[in-house]
Formats: C-alpha cells, structure tokens, sequence
C-alpha cells in the first residue's frame, strides 16, 4: 500500500469517525430537566430571591369568572396558551442586610408532584431553611402555606410567620370550617394543618392592617381574593416592589381585562376592585410587581394599554 493509499484510508476513517460519531451524540436521551428555580434582583440595596415551587394546572374555562367563554379562549389563544395553563407557584425571598424574609411558602406536599420544589431551590439559591427570620403569608390557600411543614414538622425552625389577624381569624376557625360547605372544609383543615404547630410554638404573630413589618417592608391590606388577603411592599433607595399575593392568576386573560374573577375569592367583586386599583397604581407609577402565579421569575412592570393592561417581564440580568 502506497503512502497515499494510507493516507486515503485515514481520511475515510477520519470522516466515519466524524459522521457517526455526531449521530450517536445526538442521539443522547433527552434530560426533561429545568436549572434550578431561582432568580435575583436587587432593588436598590435589598436583595430579593424569587423561589419556584413549580407549576401545576389552572383550568382557565373552569375556575375563571365574570368572562365569556368565547372572549376567554380568545384571551389565551392570543399567549398561545390553552384552556388548562401551566401555572407558576412562586414566592419570594427578601434580603435586607439584617433579615431575611420569605413571602409564602409554596404548596409543599398539597398540590402532587409537580410542585413542592422550594426547599431545594432554596439551597440552591444559597440559603438554608434555618436562615430565615420571618416568614410573611399573603393569605392562607394551601398554595402559600403548604410549605410550612416538611414531613410533618416545622419546616423554617426559627422563623415567626406573621399574617393578617382577618386572614387568621377566618381560616383557623374550626366554627368556620364547620360552617362552610363540605367541598370548602379541606382548604380550612390544610390551613389549621399548616400554621397550628407555628401557633402552638409561639412563632405565629398576627397584625392588623398597613403596617411595617422589618425596616423595609410593609404589609398592605388588599382582601377580596380572601377575608385577609395582603400585599408586601419593599422599597429602598426609592425603588419600589409590591409582592402582589394572588392579586391575579391568569396573566393572559386578568391584565388586558382586569375584571375577571376566580371561582377561588372570598368576595369576586372586592377582589376585582382592588386588581382594577393596583394595576392602575403600578402603571401610572412604573412600580416593580411580582406575583405569586405570573410565569416565573415573576417579576416585571405593567403599561397601560386602552382599557387593559400589558405585563413587560424583567429583562434578565447576571447581577455582575
């Protein structure tokens, strides 16, 4: 075999090599994983961390209110979305230099599978459950509190949860819960489950209205959704972040028509008085949002548009 012989059949090889090689890499199994669920902001001097518990269904056609279906399809279809919606279950983190706040807890073990993902995405963002100071529930729907136990026990050792006194006294009350509907008993029973061990602990404290709670950070009265229903405002530095709760759920359908409702409020014409209010309000003043179910990272600003709104997402940063 000559030199160039040789040469050629290297060369075969070589591209064989190359060929079937990337056909095999390719063929590598698909992974259906996603990075870990958080993501950071800095306003002004306050770190703030949203946590991702994961997603679940929202069937939109069933559980929205005050809306035509035909006008409902049409909302979602223009997200290119379907009538059951992959819907975020985010709370948020709060470092202010000299606490560290956790706003709701997630739906832990309430909600199946597809959810429960805050207690590792937490470590992941660097911090452990024992780190954190106060623990502030913007209402008690098992979606904000399941995360309050872990296996049965005390999940955030040596916080104090705090909460609306109203949103206490309606949802811990076994009179309520013996009053309401027997499909309604199970959201009262997960709540008396969730805070009970924090109450009986002495780490469950209670305010009343506006008011601020660390340096910082203020609660504000926004019922409707429930009878105790709170926002989070945080500012520093004259940046301002209101941690919405569930002021909304389906992004697709509630900003560009504010007035739809959800089978899940407490009072439907309260809960979209004060959407109308506080959309309106971070429109004219260009204010950060988040909220509890808007697509995650769930930060962003909202622009009037007509009689609607239009939700601009944070623009992603590596916070260099």
């Amino acid at each position: 075999m000559t030199l160039n012989d040789r040469l050629r059949g290297a060369a075969a090889t070589m591209a064989f090599t190359l060929l079937f090689g990337a056909t095999a890499q390719a063929s590598a199994p698909q992974q259906k994983t996603q990075a870990p669920g958080y993501y950071r902001m800095m306003l002004g001097d306050i770190e703030i961390t949203t946590l991702s518990d994961g997603t679940f269904p929202l069937e939109a056609g069933k559980l929205l209110t005050n809306i035509a279906p035909k006008q409902l399809d049409a909302g979602l279809a223009r997200s290119f979305l379907k009538d059951s919606v992959e819907t975020s279950v985010d709370a948020f983190l709060i470092n202010t230099g000299s606490k560290l706040v956790l706003v709701d807890t997630g739906a832990g073990v309430l909600f199946g599978p597809t959810v429960g993902k805050l207690p590792a995405n937490l470590k992941a963002a660097g911090y452990r459950p024992e780190q954190i100071d106060e623990i502030y529930i913007t209402h008690m729907h098992g979606d904000h509190v399941g995360g309050l136990l872990v296996d049965g026990k005390i999940a955030y050792p040596n916080a104090v949860v705090r909460a609306a006194q109203q949103e206490a006294d309606f949802w811990l009350s076994k009179s309520n819960m013996d009053a309401a509907p027997k499909d309604a008993k199970d959201g009262y029973q997960a709540a008396m489950n969730m805070l009970n061990p924090y109450v009986a602990a002495g780490k469950f404290k209670p305010f009343n209205g506006d008011t601020e709670l660390v340096p910082g950070v203020r609660a504000v009265a926004a019922p409707g959704h429930t009878a105790g229903h709170t926002m989070y405002v945080v500012e520093s530095k004259g940046q301002k972040l209101v941690l919405w709760g569930d002021l909304m759920h389906v992004a697709a359908v509630q900003f560009p028509n504010p007035a739809v409702t959800i089978r899940f409020d407490t009072d439907s014409v309260m809960a979209a008085a004060q959407r109308k209010k506080y959309f309106a309000e971070a429109a004219a003043q260009g204010d950060w949002v988040a909220a509890a179910h808007l697509p995650f990272p769930g930060f962003g600003h909202l622009r009037a548009v007509g009689s609607g709104y239009v939700f601009v997402p944070v623009n992603y940063s590596a916070l260099h």
